[in-house]
C-alpha cells in the first residue's frame, strides 16, 4: 500500500430494527398544482442512468431531548410547498417518456424505526458500509430500478437505544442530481433548524429550457451510451470473479503526489485520480486483449455551460452530463499516468453547451433503455457536494453523510469527502470493488491486483 493510501475496513454486522409506523407527508399548505396536472421532465431527467433512486445515509449522535421525528416531519412538510414536485409521481407518456403528475393522497414518505443496538455498535460510522442497507427504506418485493408510481422521497428515520438516530434517504434521480439534492436538502435542513420555511435560492423548475431541438442535431457520436459487444476479459473478470467493496482514504499528499507526476498544471486533482483509479482498475482486472479498448465515464456539472439561456440559481434538475474517456488497454497499462490523466481531461473539457444539446438531442431519438456497461468504469465524484453542511438538522452535522454500497454494478467507483469532525484537510475516500484470491489475501496491481 502506497503511503499515504490507508485501507479502511467495515464491521460485517446485522442491524435489527423495528418499524413503528410509515407515514405520508404532505405539503403543508396549498401548492400550485391540482390533481391531474403534470410536469415536464428533460430528457437529462428521464434518461436510462436516472431512473433510479440515490440512496444516501446521516448518522447523527444523541440530540439530548429534541423530538427528532416531529422536527423532520414539520419541517419537510414545509419544504414540499416551494418543492412541491417531490409529492407528485411519475409516469409514462408517448414513446416511454417521464413525466411528474399529481394525484390525490400522494406526498412523500417518512418511515420511523427503531434498534436496540447503540451507534458505537455500529463500529466506524466514516467508511461507507452495505450492511446499512436496511436504514433506508424499502418497499417489500420491490422492483429493482422502479420508479413509476413511486414516492419519489421516502426518508427513514432509525433511532438507536443510545439516544443517536440515522437518517436513510432515497431520492428519485429524475427529480434532481447531486447539485439539487443537496439544494433541497439544504432547504430541508434549514428549515427545521431555524423553525420557519427558508429555501434559498427560491428552488426553480425550468426543465422546458432543455427540451431538444426541432429537428434534433446530434453533433457528436456519444460513445458514452453506445452499447459495445465486449470482446474482452472484462465482463468475465466482474461477474465471474465476483470482486469485493474495499474502501480507501487518499491523503491530500498522495493527490498531490499523483498531480505533481502529471506535470501538467492545467489538470485537476480529480483529472489525475480518476487516471489513477481507472489504471490501477485495468491492472488489477488483468484485461485482455491489450488492443481492446475501454471507456471512463463520469459526470460533468453543465450549469455553468449553459449561456443560451443560462439556468437560474435554484435550478435543481439534472444538468449533468456524461464526459468519456477512451483508451486501450495498453495504453493504461503500458503508457505514462500523464497520458490517461490527459485523456480524461480531455474528456472532462469536452463537455460543452453544444455537447450537452447533443446529448439531449440524441436521448429524444435514440431513447436508450438500458444501462451499457461494455468495456466501461464509472467514477462518481461527491467530493464538490457539500453534504455535511447541507445535513445539519438543529443536532449538529453528521457523523456520516453519504452512500452506503456500490450494488447492483461493480463497474462503479465513488469518490467521497472526509467526513466526521475533520473534513478540512483535502483526504478523500476512493470507494471501490477489488478482488480477493482467499479470505487472507488481497490482489496486488503489480504482483498481484490491487487498486492501489
Amino acid at each position: 500500500m502506497a503511503p499515504g493510501v490507508e485501507e479502511l475496513q467495515f464491521p460485517q454486522l446485522e442491524i435489527p430494527l423495528i418499524i413503528n409506523s410509515i407515514s405520508p407527508i404532505l405539503p403543508a399548505s396549498p401548492i400550485p398544482a391540482c390533481n391531474g396536472d403534470s410536469l415536464y421532465l428533460s430528457n437529462l431527467d428521464d434518461m436510462i442512468g436516472a431512473r433510479v433512486f440515490t440512496p444516501t445515509m446521516y448518522f447523527y449522535r444523541s440530540n439530548g431531548k429534541m423530538d427528532v421525528i416531529k422536527v423532520l416531519k414539520e419541517a419537510l412538510a414545509s419544504v414540499l410547498v416551494p418543492y412541491y414536485p417531490f409529492s407528485g409521481r411519475l409516469r409514462e407518456t408517448k414513446d416511454g417518456k417521464l413525466e411528474v403528475y399529481f394525484g390525490p393522497n400522494q406526498g412523500v414518505l417518512l418511515v420511523e424505526a427503531r434498534s436496540e443496538m447503540t451507534i458505537v455498535n455500529l463500529g466506524d460510522l466514516t467508511v461507507p458500509n452495505p450492511a446499512w442497507t436496511n436504514l433506508v427504506y424499502s418497499f417489500p418485493n420491490e422492483e429493482q430500478y422502479k420508479v413509476i408510481d413511486m414516492p419519489l422521497l421516502i426518508a427513514q428515520v432509525t433511532q438507536f437505544s443510545c439516544g443517536g438516530f440515522s437518517l436513510g434517504l432515497r431520492i428519485c434521480h429524475c427529480l434532481c442530481d447531486g447539485v439539487g439534492a443537496m439544494q433541497f436538502l439544504s432547504a430541508w435542513a434549514t428549515t427545521a433548524r431555524l423553525s420557519t420555511l427558508t429555501a434559498n435560492p427560491k428552488p426553480c423548475w425550468d426543465r422546458e429550457i432543455l427540451m431538444p431541438r426541432d429537428p434534433a442535431l446530434i453533433q457528436f457520436p456519444h460513445i458514452e451510451f453506445k452499447r459495445i459487444d465486449d470482446g474482452s476479459s472484462l465482463t468475465r473478470s466482474l461477474w465471474v470473479v465476483k470482486p469485493v467493496q474495499k474502501c480507501y482514504r487518499v491523503s491530500r499528499e498522495y493527490q498531490a503526489h499523483l498531480k505533481s507526476l502529471v506535470g501538467n498544471f492545467s489538470c485537476t486533482t480529480f483529472d489525475a485520480m480518476a487516471a489513477h483509479v481507472w489504471r490501477s482498475w485495468v491492472k488489477a482486472l488483468d484485461v485482455r486483449p491489450l488492443d481492446y479498448e475501454l471507456r471512463l465515464t463520469f459526470s460533468v456539472n453543465g450549469r455553468s455551460r449553459l449561456i443560451n439561456p443560462p439556468l437560474k440559481q435554484g435550478f435543481y434538475g439534472n444538468a449533468v452530463c456524461v464526459a468519456c474517456a477512451t483508451s486501450t488497454v495498453s495504453g493504461l497499462v503500458n503508457g505514462p499516468l500523464s497520458d490517461t490523466t490527459c485523456l480524461v481531461r480531455e474528456a472532462r473539457l469536452s463537455i460543452s453547451e453544444a455537447y450537452l444539446r447533443s446529448t439531449i438531442d440524441y436521448i429524444q431519438v435514440k431513447r436508450p433503455t438500458r444501462l451499457e456497461f461494455g468495456g466501461k468504469l464509472t467514477i462518481t465524484q461527491w467530493t464538490r457536494f457539500s453534504m455535511y453542511e447541507s445535513a445539519d438538522f438543529g443536532w449538529g452535522r453528521p457523523i456520516y453523510a453519504g452512500p452506503i454500497d456500490l450494488t447492483p454494478t461493480p463497474q462503479v467507483c465513488v469518490f467521497l469527502p472526509q467526513g466526521g469532525d475533520d473534513d478540512s484537510d483535502g483526504t478523500m475516500l476512493v470507494k471501490s470493488k477489488t478482488f480477493t484470491k482467499n479470505k487472507n489475501s488481497t490482489y496486488s496491481s503489480t504482483k498481484e491486483k490491487r487498486i492501489y
